[in-house]
């Protein structure tokens, strides 16, 4: 087997650079969604929604710079068009949503597409021993998983 300067597998690499990229374009709808609703949000609870999208947004713009520097640490290119994002995305794209619980229900969508993506890349980075990869997946899906925790009981769900 070859390896990088990183100590790790050159094939499993590029794989998981390829899977961060599918996390990365699936974040960038994330977080247009976020924007989206943040900016359209009316009635009761716009005031606490609207500043919650905020933290929601400022959040996941982070993590996207976080996952394309990961790809870059990894030796590859992050995806950087919305074309990309759009080819390969799975989160489902809200549009002029604006009534609260459409806004939070897109919100645990995306997220739960979101952890699908994580979870397996947390299983490749662990078997490749990619502790880099692995220990950010799981920060993102500790985090995510209490998002969603908190957006059902505020639409009164269950998980």
């Amino acid at each position: 087997m070859k390896y990088n300067s990183l100590g790790l597998g050159t094939e499993i690499t590029k794989e998981l650079a390829s899977d961060l990229n599918t996390l990365l374009a699936n974040f960038q709808t994330y977080y247009q969604n976020l924007r989206g609703i943040h900016w359209n949000i009316k009635g009761k609870n716009f005031f606490d929604l609207h500043v919650k999208f905020e933290e929601l947004y400022t959040d996941a713009n982070m993590k996207v710079d976080l996952l394309a520097e990961r790809i870059l640490t990894l030796g590859e290119t992050p995806l950087h068009t919305f074309e990309d994002y759009s080819a390969i995305t799975k989160v489902p794209v809200g549009k002029n949503i604006s009534k609260d619980d459409k806004a939070v229900r897109l919100i645990v969508e995306s997220l739960t597409e979101l952890l699908k993506i994580e979870r397996q890349i947390l299983e490749k980075a662990g078997e490749a021993n990619d502790e880099g990869t692995n220990s950010m997946m799981s920060d993102f899906i500790t985090e995510q998983e209490k998002t969603v925790w908190m957006m059902s009981a505020w639409l009164e769900e269950s998980i």
